[in-house]
């Protein structure tokens, strides 16, 4: 047993002596669910408050909470951000069950909410965590109109965008792959439509967004840089309610509401129009080349969600999305003595479904169990028929290639909470992957008169593996001014005989120096057994998800941060975090692979080497009133190793971003017009450019050839142009007798900043002398849009 092994065992055994320390006096246990009055919606994180003897607790993921209380009359006070508070007051004798439904609120009360709450940044255990209310999300401004949770992400201090008007991210130096993304607890292995310009998740139908970065809860496991928790509306108690919108390349439309006294329902879809709209244009724009010809693109999300309650302790969730990209082209010409048609698609998506069953076995265990299943699958697929000459046989082509992952998992979680100075967590989670490491399949017919057909795949071959994963941890208060949240993750990987395994201790802690003022500290170890192994040159969904194996071992990363957060009013917090991350076993392509070069082995084309990533964020954010929003700046390195790649010597990450720089700001002038503003810097990207170039000799039997050689001094040794941008929006409401309708106008990047997206190598003739210049390629320039929205 090594000595990290040993440590970490030292820390479980101190963890089990806290838990089980016994609990001494008269007390009782008050417990229920605390939800939306008007909707039925279950509040997260809800503070439950009792100030006689100032102890306090959250709701859990469910609404569920539980708080045990010295036998006496007491005050309990409930409240959740933009909700009027409740307060109860009674003579506790006994066990009791109180069920809370809070009201939206104004925005006084709103602050006096926030004086109230027991659950501020300040006082938190946690740190390096973001939550998100999705009304936020709503009014800041986006590219078309198209609102996205993920580009909202991007705006946070240590998180990175990657190109120009991507939706993918980057969290205090790491790659998309180790970001878990969970919706309603399921992975989310692809979470881009349209080559990356927008996300899936559809903003109407998501009740909760949280990010963590760092000072991970040990529940969390698998990756090694984030996760994003994103948890679906359950659909509205009351009665039926819809909202929808019409923007300038999708339109979608939601429906929740009761099927019955103990059943709700929700759905809700989305889908572009764009090659609707685009065929009369191609039609007629291709009328005298082909005499037939078709081609478009196309994304589609469907959510839909279903809820039943057996009782008040027992509850039965079923949740499932399905999303699919879809670009196509078919083009087809005849003559007497000519034939010639092909086809041509490419399509990538995902399916998650979850169902979810939630028992309360007494007031103080909670359980939740659920079994999911996820695919993720790209394919692409080229058919072609011709023939030449009359009455000569067509001659058919067809060339198929696909990748993908695929996940049945089961799992069971536990909340205890034996007391106020304890928040017990436990559960276990076994997942049966199954990786589509990329094959092709070749088809032909007719070859030149040909009767034998050639009917062939090759690739690599589906991989199996099963992972599986135990936590505990405990949010423990020591003192009136020490809390500490202490967790071991254990969990193991069996694939092709190779058996991994790993014992992760993580920590983070919290000292009050004052009511407004705490300073924090967290430890976390992670390790990942599945990798993604990405060509940056591909701008396609083509990047592959693979196992660990006898070869590739996992990715392990290590991460200290420190930090102070300082509550300069009752509605603004001041936090700084400093962080420094070690990861191992990061894999990168060889130089000149892809996944293109199917006839070597995955496992052969690549690279392993390690990575570091450290840096400060701080964030200025104002979370209530009529104007909302937060100031970011990230000071960041991040740079990566391998033996075999720029001479084995470190090299700048491809997302390395000195300074990043964010302000959202949104602003409600009154019920019928609000308007938000968003302005982001950051120092320009690093990619790899040749530095010198020589011709080549190249010896030939009529004469010498020559051909251009490029010397790169190092990897990404050149910084693009720095990246800055100003986007503004407006929404005007009205209240109809229907229900509500809301325009919304926007303006993307707008003052038209020619941001760089890739760069290249040009020859232009300057007095007649040929001369080679680097050249930018900007994607988007000022971009204005308009949606309109409804409720009812």
């Amino acid at each position: 047993m090594d000595i990290r092994m040993k440590y970490n065992l030292r820390w479980f055994y101190s963890l089990l002596f806290l838990i089980s320390y016994p609990v001494f006096g008269q007390d009782y246990t008050v417990s229920g669910f605390i939800e939306d009055f008007e909707t039925g919606e279950k509040l997260i994180n809800a503070n439950i408050y009792s100030s006689e003897t100032q102890k306090g607790t959250i709701s859990n993921n469910y609404g569920f909470y539980s708080i045990t209380l010295p036998a006496r009359n007491i005050r309990i006070h409930y409240s959740y951000v933009g909700y009027k508070g409740i307060t109860r007051e009674f003579l506790l004798n006994k066990d009791t069950l109180i069920n809370i439904a809070l009201e939206t609120s104004n925005l006084l009360e709103e602050i006096e909410v926030r004086a109230n709450s027991i659950q501020s940044d300040v006082e938190s255990s946690r740190m390096s965590m973001n939550r998100i209310p999705v009304e936020t999300i709503k009014g800041l401004p986006v590219l078309l109109g198209e609102i996205d949770i993920i580009k909202t992400i991007q705006l946070l201090p240590g998180v990175q965008s990657g190109a120009e008007g991507t939706s993918g991210f980057y969290v205090r130096g790491g790659s998309p792959d180790q970001n878990l993304i969970l919706l309603d607890e399921v992975p989310v292995y692809n979470a881009n439509h349209l080559f990356g310009f927008f996300s899936v998740f559809n903003n109407d139908a998501i009740n909760t967004v949280n990010l963590t970065k760092g000072a991970f809860p040990a529940r969390y496991g698998g990756r090694l840089s984030s996760v994003l928790d994103i948890r679906m509306k359950e659909g509205n108690k009351s009665r039926i309610k819809g909202s929808g919108s019409v923007g300038i390349i999708s339109s979608k439309l939601t429906l929740d509401g009761p099927v019955n006294d103990k059943t709700t329902f929700l759905i809700s879809g989305r889908r572009t129009y764009i090659d609707l709209l685009a065929q009369p244009l191609i039609k007629y724009s291709t009328q005298n080349d082909y005499d037939k010809f078709k081609a478009g693109y196309y994304f589609y999300d469907l959510n839909a969600k279903m809820n039943h309650t057996f009782s008040n302790k027992s509850r039965l969730y079923l949740s499932t999305y399905l999303g699919k990209d879809k670009a196509y082209m078919t083009s087809e010409e005849t003559d007497v003595a000519y034939y010639d048609k092909i086809k041509f698609g490419l399509g990538w998506g995902n399916i998650t479904t979850a169902l979810r069953w939630n028992y309360l076995f007494n007031d103080r265990l909670f359980s939740n169990t659920t079994i999911t299943f996820s695919r993720y699958k790209f394919m692409t697929k080229v058919n072609e028929a011709h023939s030449f000459e009359e009455n000569t046989p067509v001659e058919e082509f067809s060339f198929t290639y696909s990748s993908g992952i695929k996940d049945f998992a089961g799992k069971i979680d536990f909340d205890y909470i034996p007391s106020t100075n304890h928040y017990i967590k436990f559960g276990t989670n076994i997942i049966q992957h199954t990786f589509n490491p990329g094959v092709a399949a070749y088809y032909a017919s007719g070859i030149n008169g040909s009767t034998e057909n050639v009917d062939t795949t090759f690739g690599n071959k589906k991989i199996m593996a099963d992972e599986f994963s135990a936590y505990i941890e405990d949010d423990l208060k020591i003192s009136s001014r020490f809390k500490a949240n202490l967790g071991l993750h254990f969990s193991g990987f069996r694939v092709e005989n190779k058996f991994y395994n790993s014992l992760q201790f993580r920590f983070s802690a919290r000292y009050l120096l004052n009511k407004k003022w705490s300073v924090k500290g967290a430890y976390s170890e992670m390790t990942q057994y599945i990798h993604l192994l990405t060509n940056a040159s591909v701008g396609l969904p083509t990047d592959l998800w693979l196992p660990v194996t006898g070869k590739i071992k996992p990715q392990e990363s290590m991460q200290v941060a420190f930090g102070s957060v300082y509550a300069l009013t009752q509605s603004i917090d001041l936090s700084v975090e400093g962080f420094y991350k070690e990861m191992n076993n990061l894999i990168e392509y060889k130089e000149g692979a892809s996944f293109l070069t199917m006839d070597e082995d995955w496992q052969d084309k690549i690279e392993s080497g390690k990575g570091w990533a450290y840096g400060v964020e701080l964030l200025l954010q104002k979370k209530l009133g009529k104007t909302t929003g937060w100031l970011g700046y990230t000071l960041s390195w991040s740079e990566r190793q391998f033996e075999n790649i720029n001479f084995g010597k470190r090299f700048p990450y491809k997302y390395d971003r000195r300074h990043d720089i964010s302000i959202v700001i949104t602003h409600r002038f009154s019920d019928q017009f609000d308007a938000g503003l968003t302005w982001v810097y950051g120092t320009g990207n690093a990619i790899t450019l040749p530095t010198e170039k020589y011709a080549g000799l190249l010896s030939r039997t009529y004469g010498d050839y020559y051909y251009p050689v490029e010397y790169y001094e190092s990897r990404n040794g050149f910084r693009m142009a720095s990246y800055h941008r100003l986007d503004i929006s407006a929404n005007f409401h009205k209240q109809k007798k229907w229900g509500k309708r809301t325009w919304r106008i926007g303006v993307y990047n707008a003052y038209s900043r020619q941001n760089p997206f890739f760069l290249y190598f040009d020859t232009i003739f300057k007095h007649g002398e040929p001369k080679e210049v680097l050249k930018q390629v900007s994607l988007f320039p000022i971009i204005p849009s308009i949606s309109f929205s409804f409720e009812f």
